[in-house]
């Protein structure tokens, strides 16, 4: 059965949580919950590499992730969702693998609606305005040079209110671009939104003078609006983007 390549990419960080986390029974667990159970229990190696340490465990779990995937690409939801319970309970909905403490949410403002992060899916904040459409359209452009498609706010209409889309879109994203060109204070409000939800987030501006002091310690690109200078903004992004996607899948 065919199987999306960015959901298969989106099992290498979950194989790294499995290999901290789970025991032979969360193994057994798992296998009657995705109806896996021959995967499992037939694998050579899988579960007497997980008994003895041995060093080619790693890759018996990516095997056996992409089998039980495979079989029905709806268990990767099962298996996210699952994996994510051993680590506290809830959906994880950041771009990154977070060590430490984790903090769920229940905002008052936006619904929490049934949202799924997806792992090529990169969002754009910036001003609603003409002039910067040569500037969506690069970043676009370096997104799919990169294997991710790219998306705002202004291309969705699902919700009466305008910021339950930006939120909903935020949620779905793996990547936030935020340009503070101008220094939008939407801009600015749906970038604290990403940050808290612990996606990653891209910065751009066209002066210096445009980025808060509150966001100066992050790295951001400066760039042109013209020619030139957005194809810099391409590269600089295309490369970004590639960065992003081989540390976090």
């Amino acid at each position: 059965m065919y199987v999306d390549p960015s959901v298969r990419r989106a099992l290498l960080p979950i194989k790294e949580k499995v290999k901290e986390l789970f025991e032979e029974r969360h193994w057994i667990e798992l296998a009657t919950l995705t109806d896996s159970y021959h995967l499992v229990s037939n694998h050579q190696r899988l579960l007497r590499s997980l008994s003895f340490g041995d060093p080619d465990y790693e890759g018996h779990i990516l095997s056996v992730l992409n089998g039980i995937v495979t079989n029905d690409p709806s268990n990767f939801e099962i298996i996210s969702e699952y994996v994510n319970k051993l680590q506290g309970g809830g959906i994880s909905l950041s771009g990154n693998v977070v060590e430490g403490p984790r903090y769920y949410i229940q905002p008052n403002v936006f619904k929490l609606q049934n949202v799924t992060q997806e792992a090529d899916l990169v969002s754009v904040m910036m001003p609603f305005s003409p002039q910067f459409t040569p500037v969506y359209d690069a970043i676009k452009r370096a997104a799919a040079s990169a294997f991710f498609r790219c998306t705002r706010a202004d291309d969705i209409w699902e919700n009466s209110v305008l910021i339950q889309d930006i939120f909903d879109l935020i949620l779905r994203s793996h990547i936030v671009v935020c340009d503070f060109s101008g220094k939008n204070p939407n801009v600015f409000y749906e970038a604290g939104i990403a940050h808290t939800l612990g996606k990653h987030v891209v910065p751009l501006t066209q002066s210096d003078g445009d980025v808060p002091a509150d966001l100066r310690h992050h790295r951001y690109l400066g760039y042109l609006n013209n020619g030139e200078g957005l194809l810099k903004l391409e590269s600089q992004l295309a490369t970004r983007f590639r960065s992003i996607s081989s540390t976090s899948v």
